[in-house]
């Protein structure tokens, strides 16, 4: 029977070098950064040139107003420099931002170049500000409020009552509403059983929380059972009550004869 040969002729194969021009490209290893406060922050910027052999470096804040970093040789601050890539020392809040590299090689066809990197400083909780209102007349509505307005991230909010949790749940036996991420304690009701001491803690992943002191909060109860044309005068006397941290202490007031 016939058989089929097959036969492969292989032709030399030449591999060229083109040449090509490189032009001016400004890059970095990490468009994003995150640090501690108060720990250095590296600043990632490369650049390759096509002839420019002494480029200028810039190293710009960009806000309200542009700050320089670094500028044609000179540092600022607690700023260094290594190549194109600063090093920023012991950062604060304030250092957060975006930041540009910026080279300018004057001998290469495209003079310009830039990377934009994001400083991101973290931020411990702080000792929240807190408002709790010293007396408040019983079945009116009151809010409780807390702000840490330095933590990065922001800070979750966690209220307590005679130091037990207060639950963030909405449940059918609880008569207030709490907001992890605004801090606020919502009553709409209160009650005597509502009277306590309350504070409140603020926490995040960078550090450990922290409270506020505890602040009293004291309910008052008016009841009304005289006649109807007494009713003013009693609304009156408990409003007094509430606001007497302002007026006066109550010995005092009922001497005069503003209480009865």
């Amino acid at each position: 029977s016939a058989s089929l040969v097959c036969f492969f002729f292989l032709s030399p194969i030449l591999f060229y070098t083109v040449p090509y021009s490189i032009s001016l490209t400004v890059m970095t290893s990490k468009p994003k950064v995150e640090v501690h406060e108060n720990t250095n922050a590296v600043l990632s910027c490369e650049f390759r040139t096509e002839k420019e052999t002494n480029p200028r470096i810039e190293w710009k804040k960009k806000g309200k107003d542009v700050s320089y970093v670094y500028f044609d040789g000179s540092f600022k601050g607690r700023a260094s420099i290594d190549g194109a890539t600063v090093t920023l020392r012991g950062v604060t809040q304030k250092d957060s931002g975006v930041y540009h590299c910026e080279v300018t090689a004057r001998h290469d066809k495209i003079h310009l170049g830039e990377v934009t990197v994001s400083l991101s400083v973290l931020v411990p909780p702080h000792a929240p500000d807190c408002q709790v209102p010293e007396t408040v007349m019983s079945g009116s509505a009151v809010e409780l409020h807390c702000k840490d307005k330095l933590s990065v991230p922001p800070a979750t909010y966690s209220w307590y009552k005679d130091n037990k949790p207060l639950s963030t749940a909405h449940l059918p036996d609880i008569n207030y509403s709490l907001d992890p991420k605004t801090g606020t304690l919502k009553f709409k009701s209160v009650s005597k059983s509502d009277a306590g001491q309350y504070r409140c803690e603020t926490s995040n992943a960078i550090g450990a929380p922290k409270s506020c002191a505890g602040q009293h909060m004291k309910i008052i109860e008016c009841k009304y059972n005289r006649p109807i044309e007494h009713i003013l005068w009693h609304t009156h006397r408990c409003l007094v009550l509430i606001n007497i941290t302002l007026w006066g202490d109550l010995p005092t007031m009922i001497e005069q004869g503003h209480l009865g």
